[in-house]
This record gives structure tokens, sequence and C-alpha cells, in this order.
């Protein structure tokens, strides 16, 4: 069993990554649109640009780290040499330099994309480590708690402090505040980094060492069913939770008409979603955690929906559901990285050959082309819907911008529930899996 204090150093690295990640979610096309200048379809263009560049990086990436050997291991090398880099990237990503509406263009590619280049680095390692630091499936799930949980206290960090840090810094000038509050938050996340690279240790070794090549390994990778569930699952899965999360900020200044409460109505959110990451342990201890994955699903796609209906007016419901939407939908998220662990082990039982970067590189793969793809949607839907920044908006794009938060991100969380219908690994299944892996390496 793990101590609670490596599993909280595992859960600093993801409070790291959320810096980032969160930040891009809620506030990067917002900064885009409204500070920097660019075009929302533009920014739609930029999103699935970079997301070709991670179709070939993903796999790369974590084929190397499978094929790294070092004092550190495999995977937490990468975490120590990316962290500075990370943090530095993080904040040209948000500086506005004074250029012309092309140059203006090339330097957000150039600097997101460069972002997503080192946040692969990092991150593909960080998630595969999750899947060597035990084998025992409960105490995946208990990992996995522990890091969402941290993950969100850095979601809780950017939501809460994120605009008030932008108006002290910046002090009239939102460029600069934006510039200065990600210049702090990269130092923390840097140092985050390095204590989840000190505190936490790689146990999980493969059974049987086998030299392969990159071929082989994608052969192997693509004959593990189980997989390609996930990967589905995770590709509809990020698409509607960026949609909705980009779209949240629009909604509060636009459709509910209250641009005061925009860092209440985010921050309450990550509230709801550190509560849901804290009962997914005991929950997966009670239910059979692809059943409660399934249905936590469905209760999301329910409260996501239910917002379309909520009047403007009805501040505090939209507030409770909102809540109540992260909730359900975050309670389900340590379920599904424990799940991708519980894969990397059938893929060695079915092919022989353990894939374990190849496998979360390629997933993450499929969840930063659901990042992209929410992202890209909600330039392109604000976009069609006639959006002109910080300006009182029509009714088209008012009832577009509804639209975007609540009945589109449900659908995807409907699809995913569907998809993981077919995902077979029980606990009862990766336990058996384990022991037969055991007896082979005699």
């Amino acid at each position: 069993m793990l101590s609670k204090r490596e599993k909280i150093a595992y859960g600093l690295g993801d409070t790291a990554s959320n810096i980032v990640f969160q930040t891009v979610m809620m506030f990067l096309t917002y900064f885009y649109t409204d500070i920097f200048g660019l075009a929302p379809a533009y920014i739609g263009f930029m999103f699935l640009a970079v997301r070709i560049i991670d179709a070939v990086t993903d796999p790369i990436m974590g084929a190397i780290a499978d094929r790294t050997h070092s004092k550190h291991g495999k995977f937490r090398p990468y975490i120590l040499w990316g962290a500075i880099p990370f943090g530095i990237l993080s904040v040209l990503a948000f500086t506005t330099p004074d250029l012309s509406d092309q140059g203006k263009m090339i330097y957000a590619f150039v600097t997101y994309t460069l972002l997503m280049l080192v946040y692969t680095a990092v991150n593909i390692p960080y998630c595969a480590l999750g899947g060597v630091l035990t084998a025992d499936p409960q105490e995946r799930v208990s990992v996995q708690s522990y890091r969402f949980v941290c993950a969100f206290i850095g979601g809780l960090l950017v939501s809460a402090l994120t605009l008030p840090l932008v108006d002290y810094f910046g002090d009239g000038d939102k460029a600069k505040g934006y510039q200065l509050t990600i210049l702090l938050m990269s130092v923390a996340g840097v140092v985050m980094f390095l204590l989840c690279f000190a505190g936490t240790k790689e146990r999980v070794q493969t059974v049987v060492e086998r030299k392969t090549n990159f071929r082989e390994d994608f052969k192997a990778l693509w004959q593990n069913d189980q997989w390609r569930v996930l990967s589905v699952a995770a590709l509809f899965l990020l698409t509607g939770n960026v949609l909705k999360n980009t779209m949240a900020i629009y909604y509060v200044k636009y459709y509910l008409g209250a641009p005061d409460d925009i860092t209440l109505f985010i921050t309450l959110g990550m509230f709801g979603s550190m509560l849901g990451c804290i009962v997914a342990n005991p929950l997966a201890k009670k239910v059979e955690k692809v059943k409660a994955y399934i249905g936590l699903q469905l209760a999301a796609a329910f409260f996501c929906a239910l917002s379309y209906w909520i009047a403007a007016d009805q501040l505090s419901l939209a507030f409770a559901v909102f809540i109540a939407w992260n909730f359900c939908f975050n309670a389900a998220t340590p379920l599904l990285w424990a799940k991708m662990a519980d894969t990397v082990d059938y893929g060695e039982w079915k092919t022989g050959i353990r894939t374990t970067g190849m496998v979360y590189s390629s997933i993450i793969f499929f969840i930063k082309l659901g990042l992209a793809l929410g992202g890209a949607a909600a330039g392109w839907l604000l976009a069609g819907y006639g959006y002109q920044a910080d300006t009182e908006q029509t009714e088209t794009a008012r009832n577009g911008i509804l639209l975007s938060f609540s009945l589109f991100p449900a659908i995807g969380s409907v699809i995913v529930a569907i998809v993981m219908r077919h995902y077979l690994l029980d606990t009862a299944k990766v336990t058996a899996i384990q022991a037969e892996l055991k007896q082979s390496a005699g």
C-alpha cells in the first residue's frame, strides 16, 4: 500500500499541470479573443492544427518513455527535465507582444504549439507514472483520487485567483495582468513538479523484458481492444467537457448577465469537481467501477442539459446545476485513469508486450484531440452565432452560447456512457489477468 505522502507527491504533478491545463480550458480562448484580439475562427483552426502535430509527437513520446532506462526510472526523469521549460512557455503563451494582426497569429501559433509539445514531454510520462506506482487495482483508484483532488486544487487556484490577480497585477492593463499572473502560477508549478519527482518511486516493471521496435509496439497497441474503447471515450469526453468549460465565461457574462460573478461561478464549479474526486475512491469500493463510471456520465449529461431550461434571471439555480455537473463529471475522472493502468496489464497479457507509455500517450492524444475539438468548436460556434467581443450580444448569439454550454456537451457524455458499455475489464477480470502475468513470470 502506498503512503499518503507519496500519493500527495504524485498528485502535486497534476496540480502543476492543471495550472496550465485549466487556464487553457477556461481562459485561453477568451484571452485570445478579448485581450490579444484574434478572430474566433482562427483560434479554432489553430487548436486543430496543433492536434495534428500531437498526432505524431504523443505516441513518439510514449515509445521513447517505454524505452528509457535511467537511475530515476522510465518516466520520472521527464518530469525533472521538463519542469522549467514548461513554466517558461506557459508565460510566453500568455504574453501579448505589439505585432501586426498576422504577427499575432504567428506568435500565438508558435507559442501555443511549443507549449503543447513540452506539455506532451512532461505530462505523458507523468500520467504513465501513475500506472507503475502500484499494481493493486483498488490502490490505483486511490492514487488517481489523490491525483485529481490535487489537480482540481490547481484548477481551483486558477479559477479563484486568475481574474483577481489579472486586475491586481495589471492595474487596468489586462495584457500585463495575464502575463504576470501566469508567471506567478508557473513558478509554483515548477516547484510542484520537482516535489512530484522527488516524492515518487516506480515499482511495476515489465514481467518479461522484450526488445521491440516502434512498429511492433503500435501493432500490440492496436490489438488491445480495451485501449480502443478508452480512446474513443476519451475523445468524446473531452470534446464535451472543454466546450462547456470554454463557454462558461461567455455563459455567465452574456447569458446570465453577471460578469462580476465569473470567478465565483467557475470557482464553485471547481469545488464540485474536488468533492467528486474525493468520493470516487469510496464509490469504487461499493459499486463496480465500470458501472459507476457509466452512471456518473449519464448523471453529468442530465445536469448539463438541465442548464438549457434555466432562465437568465435564475442565477442561484444556474450555479447549483453547474456545481452538480462538475461533481458527477469529475467523480468519474479517477475511475477512467485507473482503467488506463488496467488496460496496460490487459495489453501485456494479450500480446506479451507491455506498452505503458504507448497506452497513456495514445489515450492522451485522444484527450488532447478532444481538447482541440472542444476549443475549436467553441471558436467556430461563437463565430457562427455572430459573437462580438466585449459588447452586448444579439439574441442569436445569446441562444447559441446557451446551447453550446448545455445541450451540446451533454451529448458528449451520453456517447461516452454508450461507448463504455463495451469496456470489459472489471475488478475481477483485472485481478485474474495480473495473477496470470505473475505466474508466467515464474
